[in-house]
């Protein structure tokens, strides 16, 4: 087998171990003579898979009694109409900030719903930093403030948690979920897209506060009420079932691991790793305001952009693949979630050094 490093930014890398187990059972479950992808979901097999994810991750967020998990479809791009479908209560405005590309989806379709308010944007300045709350101007008659916590694009994140009061705090927690501990109780409600932290494409959790739900708009379609999946044990129609397998098995690898504080240190090591190279030479540049940099997705120039396409046949060459920038931006990338082991940074910024030594 080729040994690679794989920076991409989702679908993303996934734990070796994770994945050696899936193979053995692929065939056969346990002993079951099925693979997960053949059982039903309403047998005795994949429910007893559910509720083990479903416990494991709320042991490792120390999610409270109060809050249903969801395992849902659509990725989080459907969870940017279904939020205002599901929670705005019987009023019409809601609050957003806007820190980046995946923000500005969200705004996007949220419109269809409500009245949206800017309350605080950075698209003035390229999205190279989190606007402070100080700068914040939200609507006393908002249903409740979106954040993207994580831009996987730009790379920026909030290191901390915004102040709403009385209005829940909804937050897109796609890119960055499970990279560390976070206080639950904050939001009102989290999503997440699985393909960065969790597992495979195809499956979104939805982690919402019990008095949230019930209150879905008329046009809703029922597979989209959050009270309806809460209550059916997010089966009210077949569930991506294997995916949620697969979540199931990271679930268990974080906690064999040492649970969401070991993960921030493991992270924490991984980033500095790069981010204290791209701060000590010229030849490369971080585009991100020091305090809102992330710990999960580090953009990059090249000191000329004509360079690129040699640092992409470099780094492919050398086994370290996906780098390349996302399309609406440019320059480099590298992903770094939970499953990239410290080595492949660590590699990164060797064939990093040797390429800016070559074109000195």
């Amino acid at each position: 087998m080729t040994k690679i490093y794989n920076f991409s930014a989702g679908p993303a890398v996934l734990p070796q171990p994770v994945l050696q187990q899936a193979a053995q059972e692929l065939v056969d479950w346990r002993g079951s003579g099925m693979s997960v992808m053949e059982m039903s979901h309403r047998g005795a097999e994949f429910i007893g898979i559910y509720e083990q994810a479903v416990a494991d991750v709320r042991e490792l967020m120390a999610i409270p009694k109060n809050y249903q998990v969801l395992f849902l479809q659509g990725g989080a791009s459907a969870q940017f109409a279904m939020v205002p479908m599901n929670i705005l209560r019987g009023k019409t405005r809601a609050d957003y900030v806007n820190t980046g590309q995946w923000s500005k989806k969200a705004i996007s379709d949220a419109k269809k719903y409500c009245q949206v308010n800017v309350a605080a944007s950075s698209e003035a300045q390229q999205f190279n930093h989190i606007p402070a709350q100080a700068q914040w101007q939200l609507d006393d008659q908002a249903a409740y403030v979106h954040i993207t916590t994580n831009e996987t694009i730009g790379g920026v994140e909030f290191h901390w948690v915004p102040d709403t009061g009385d209005v829940p705090l909804v937050a897109d927690m796609s890119s960055h979920i499970l990279s560390r501990p976070m206080d639950v109780s904050r939001y009102g409600l989290i999503y997440a897209g699985a393909q960065k932290n969790i597992g495979p494409a195809g499956v979104t959790i939805v982690i919402v506060r019990d008095d949230l739900m019930g209150h879905a708009l008329p046009i809703t379609p029922t597979v989209f009420d959050f009270k309806v999946q809460a209550d059916n044990d997010s089966m009210s129609n077949t569930p991506p079932t294997y995916g949620i397998y697969i979540a199931g098995l990271v679930f268990q690898w974080l906690k064999q691991l040492g649970g969401l504080s070991e993960m921030e240190r493991l992270n924490r090591a991984k980033a500095a790793v790069l981010y204290d190279y791209l701060d000590q030479t010229e030849f490369y540049h971080s585009p991100v305001a020091r305090a809102d940099r992330s710990l999960m997705n580090i953009p990059f120039t090249l000191r000329s952009a004509e360079l690129d396409a040699a640092f992409i046949k470099t780094t492919e060459a050398a086994g370290l693949m996906q780098l390349k920038g996302h399309r609406s931006v440019g320059g480099m990338r590298a992903s770094i979630y939970n499953a990239m082991p410290i080595d492949g940074v660590l590699r990164l910024v060797e064939v990093m050094r040797e390429f800016e030594r070559k074109q000195a």
